[in-house]
């Protein structure tokens, strides 16, 4: 049962931050019958504006943005690779110092702090809300697109684009095909992208739950810029990242709708086009609804839960009834292939592979980073009573090694099934249909289609639940508790962003907003690293072993 302890209290000893500012003394707060608002007046005011002003805009020049979204992409991406690319070492780079350095025995919440939920529950909420519909969506695509174009080798003849193979291509050799194409996936979806979300969440936690400041992304400014964060240059920082994690979330909502709706198209015969996933962006919208009506607890948790379990079950039934001797060898061997690979897929600069840097690790760092202000104070707001070094090798460790585990049951079994059983209809699948096409070639495929689509509905819905809530502590100024109208808002409006960014220009749309919004969130991030080591010094270590979890 939940603790009903204040979160924001802190057990033990801390270092605060000596500042007169209450949470909330900005906002405005009103009640109408059973309805009430608690919100930031200029954060919530201009962020909803700037929204609604980028839906009417998108609808009423529907066909010309379009080609403006497809260009901004390829702009961004082609043209600042090498900073996405360099920016992700570098927090990867800062989790590793902290976790060898002593500010690592730093306990979030005070040096007597208690853990909120076990690591059962813990690892469960933050896997669902970091990237499942991602891994739903691209768990597939990615290795075998990765492994058709390793494959084709350096030779540029025949239309082959070899700048697109990770590191040049393999010549032709199908086991350096595979190495190569996994080593790429999982560098897309393991250390980096969690590297990203843990500064974030751990500067949210400590500044939040240590230094005594609001659950808010300016609070992470306070070591640089003092007393300054709860005016203009905080208000900026806070509508940024309400506008990041608002598009990004938009982007993943719009994936997870494509790849229901080319399932049900699979299964049912139901139609494919934007109709379909528009009925689903709002069918799932109003499941999350309900979801963020029920709370953190009986929502997300119950959800998050449920559907890791599913999850699992999908993954040891695949492993089963596919190649397993391959699956099992494989998550060894791709994890070596992983970290040879490793320095070489994360240069930032004079890569042989142009296209691949740009085309994706560029389009992912920008995605996790625009992610970031969402999962980050999501997993902050559920890691209190946890080390520093607890906190940064489980949220590295543990999510790195499941992507690791998901991308070899999915991605072996279809580059086996392709290449070695001759299954071409996998590829010539369209991107969002490839899962289906792979579950149809083994056992029981009907059902474990089901299952696929209740897997991707769930993973929605987590995701929409839980940055309904990180976008409404955030434009209600820091408070954790806010009226469940407000909450409802901003789950409306993210299926409002995802439906306009359907009928403006699809998957490029989905993916300009997320890379022309991560860009300056990357800035952000890098600063904040800065003020996350700087407060961290002045923290008390605990002299006594970590205390019970209060949350079972």
């Amino acid at each position: 049962m939940a603790d009903s302890r204040d979160p924001m209290t802190p057990d033990g000893e801390v270092s605060p931050y000596d500042t007169d500012y209450q949470v909330g003394q900005d906002n405005i707060i009103v009640n109408v019958g059973p309805f009430g608002l608690d919100i930031h007046n200029r954060v919530f005011a201009i962020s909803g504006i700037a929204v609604i002003l980028f839906v009417i805009l998108t609808l009423a020049f529907q066909s010309d943005v379009a080609p403006l979204f497809k260009g901004m992409l390829s702009w961004l991406t082609t043209k600042l690779d090498w900073f996405f690319i360099g920016a992700g070492n570098i927090f990867v780079i800062i989790c590793l110092g902290l976790v060898f350095s002593p500010l690592g025995k730093v306990r979030l919440g005070g040096t007597l702090a208690r853990p909120d939920y076990n690591y059962v529950t813990w690892f469960s909420m933050l896997f669902a809300a970091g990237m499942g519909i991602g891994l739903m969506f691209y768990g597939v695509s990615e290795p075998l697109s990765h492994f058709s174009s390793a494959i084709g080798g350096t030779a540029t003849e025949n239309g082959v684009r070899t700048d697109w193979a990770p590191l040049g291509g393999a010549s032709g050799s199908a086991e350096e095909a595979t190495r190569l194409a996994m080593a790429a996936t999982i560098f897309h979806w393991a250390l980096h992208p969690w590297a990203i979300y843990a500064v974030l969440a751990l500067g949210l936690a400590l500044f939040t739950f240590n230094k005594g400041l609001p659950l808010t992304i300016r609070s992470l400014f306070y070591p640089l810029l003092g007393d300054a964060v709860w005016g203009w240059p905080g208000h900026l920082i806070d509508i940024l990242a309400v506008l990041a994690t608002l598009f990004g979330l938009a982007t993943s909502l719009g994936l997870g709708a494509s790849q229901a709706a080319s399932g049900l198209n699979f299964l049912f015969d139901v139609p494919l086009g934007q109709t379909t996933q528009i009925v689903l962006v709002i069918a799932i919208t109003a499941i999350a609804t309900f979801s963020v009506v029920a709370g953190l607890d009986a929502g997300v948790r119950r959800l998050s839960e449920a559907n890791m379990i599913l999850a699992g079950l999908l993954l040891l039934f695949i492993i089963v009834v596919g190649p397993t001797m391959l699956l099992f060898s494989g998550f060894f061997s791709n994890l070596v292939s992983y970290i040879e690979f490793l320095p070489a897929l994360s240069n930032p600069v004079s890569r042989p592979d142009s296209n691949f840097a740009a085309g994706w690790t560029s389009f992912y760092w920008a995605w996790w980073i625009s992610w970031s202000p969402f999962v980050g104070m999501f997993i902050a707001r559920i890691s209190r009573g946890r080390t520093v070094r607890e906190f940064i090798i489980s949220v590295l460790l543990v999510p790195s090694l499941a992507c690791v585990l998901w991308m070899t049951v999915l991605g072996g079994t279809t580059i086996h099934q392709y290449f070695t059983e001759g299954y071409q209809s996998i590829a010539d699948a369209i991107l969002p249909l490839q899962l289906f096409t792979m579950l149809d070639t083994l056992p029981l495929a009907k059902i474990t289609c089901v299952v696929a689509i209740i897997l991707v509905v769930v993973f929605f819905v987590t995701s929409a639940d839980s940055g309904t809530l990180v976008i409404d502590i955030i434009a209600s100024g820091g408070k954790i508790e806010s009226p469940t109208a407000q909450r409802v808002f901003w789950c409306v409006f993210e299926a409002l962003v995802a439906i306009v960014l359907i009928l403006g220009g699809g998957l490029d749309a989905l993916q300009a907003m997320v890379v022309s919004t991560g860009l300056p969130f990357a800035l952000v991030l890098l600063v904040a690293s800065v003020a996350v080591v700087k407060g961290l010094l002045s923290e008390p270590r605990p002299t006594r072993p970590a205390p019970a979890v209060r949350n079972q």
